[in-house]
């Protein structure tokens, strides 16, 4: 792929994703292991590929069961590819070995979707935010709580010192959240992970979240994954954008080209959802057909072909591939110029 930019500026890439796939194997019962011919498998992720250039926002964009988390968790290593690469600065994490990739993780952090679940309900948030300086071994007690003290301010939680003893259900939602986004940066890294960081919290506060994580993200020179199924927050934050449905990417690109000029019909549905603010204006909904076909066995051809308005014969034999139809813009649709007429 090219090199993207990013205002006035040349970005190169950063993150590295080829050819990524993870297949989880179908657990069964005991005689079902047996009398089967063969495994099944769900295929999460198949076959994807991208770049995130350093200091951009990346979203991964779909509905629930598109394979976006696995991505993410695929990308920091938090569980094993079935093949497929992901080189972190032209290092691959898949060839690093248990210690190498330990302490190669302290440049790497994740968002993850819930705060509540992913904070110790025991463990105090002062404590839950020094915890990883402490794995690390790199600040004393006491250095770690000045430490602590400071991210818990840059974050938005003051005064700190009235956060600092507190526990996470003492806590509001967004309070939460500012704290798993403050224990992700306490190691100072390069590239962080965000899960759907505002999917459990008010609508109230999403666009509080969001514009921290964009003055962070200059501050801290932060790279991030944004995985979201809300294509509105996506606009507000990402650089670039990729939809991905059923373990595919089906389109990619800046923003701009997304929203201004979508050309993969799933995009078009996508964004067809989005609401208006405007109580008279009554946008047309394109609705895809059915429902998501089942990860174990997919569709053969586009996977998308079955709930396409568009699909065709040669929607249901044969995959189409990435295509570029400009610099930044990439579609995987047969009927490409069909949908630019009726565009």
């Amino acid at each position: 792929m090219p090199l993207a930019r990013i205002g006035r500026y040349t970005m190169t890439a950063f993150v590295e994703v080829r050819n990524l796939k993870k297949y989880f194997p179908v657990q069964k019962g005991l005689l079902e292991t047996i009398l089967a011919r063969k495994i099944e498998y769900v295929r999460a992720v198949d076959d994807i590929s991208f770049e995130v250039e350093r200091g951009e926002i990346f979203g991964l964009a779909g509905e629930s069961g598109s394979g976006k988390t696995t991505t993410g968790r695929l990308i920091l290593r938090l569980v094993e590819p079935t093949e497929g690469k992901v080189l972190f600065d032209k290092v691959n994490l898949f060839s690093l070995k248990k210690e190498e990739l330990r302490n190669f993780r302290r440049h790497m952090q994740i968002i993850f979707q819930d705060p509540t679940a992913s904070l110790n309900p025991r463990m105090k948030v002062g404590d839950a935010v020094r915890h990883p300086l402490e794995i690390y071994g790199v600040a004393s007690r006491e250095e770690g709580k000045k430490k602590v003290l400071e991210v818990l301010e840059r974050v938005g939680l003051s005064p700190a010192e009235g956060f600092y003893e507190k526990y996470p259900h003492q806590l509001s939602g967004g309070q939460r959240q500012r704290v798993v986004i403050g224990r992700a940066l306490i190691l100072n890294p390069e590239f962080i992970v965000a899960d759907e960081p505002v999917a459990m919290i008010d609508v109230s506060l999403r666009a509080q979240i969001m514009d921290l994580m964009i003055s962070l993200r200059h501050e801290f020179n932060l790279t991030f994954l944004y995985i979201t199924h809300d294509l509105a927050t996506a606009k507000y934050i990402c650089n670039k954008i990729a939809i991905m449905y059923l373990g595919k990417i089906v389109e990619m690109g800046f923003k701009d080209d997304i929203f201004d000029t979508p050309m993969h019909p799933y995009s078009l549905s996508l964004l067809s959802a989005i609401p208006v603010p405007n109580p008279r204006l009554k946008p047309q909904r394109i609705i895809p057909k059915g429902e998501i076909p089942s990860p174990i066995n997919p569709p053969s051809g586009c996977r998308f072909h079955p709930r396409c308005l568009v699909a065709t014969e040669e929607c249901s034999q044969e995959e189409p591939k990435l295509h570029r139809i400009s610099p930044n813009h990439y579609v995987a649709c047969h009927h490409l110029g069909e949908i630019i007429k009726q565009k």
